[in-house]
């Protein structure tokens, strides 16, 4: 699903115009991303947990040239599926 289709199913599932709907998912994205830049959870119940992964520097190899490099500590978004998104996935 695109985002033009998710502000689509916003705008209909909500009764929202589509100008509504697009500015609420934009909202929303900020909120996240401002957040998880805090270093914060954002938890929204019956869906899931996004949250920030850690990644420790590690060693890697340049694969046109073999030569080892030295990849650098990052932060990156991960999201846990809270159960009942699990469990409609799974058949529940």
């Amino acid at each position: 699903m695109t985002q033009a289709e998710l502000i689509d199913a916003l705008a209909e599932q909500a009764d929202l115009s589509r100008a509504t709907a697009g500015k609420a998912l934009a909202v929303l994205i900020g909120v996240v991303t401002e957040a998880l830049k805090q270093g914060d959870e954002v938890r929204i119940a019956g869906f899931g947990t996004f949250g920030v992964a850690e990644r420790g520097e590690r060693r890697g190899r340049n694969p046109q040239t073999g030569e080892t490099i030295t990849i650098a500590a990052s932060r990156g978004a991960k999201f846990t599926a809270a159960k009942a998104v699990k469990d409609a996935l799974n058949g529940g």
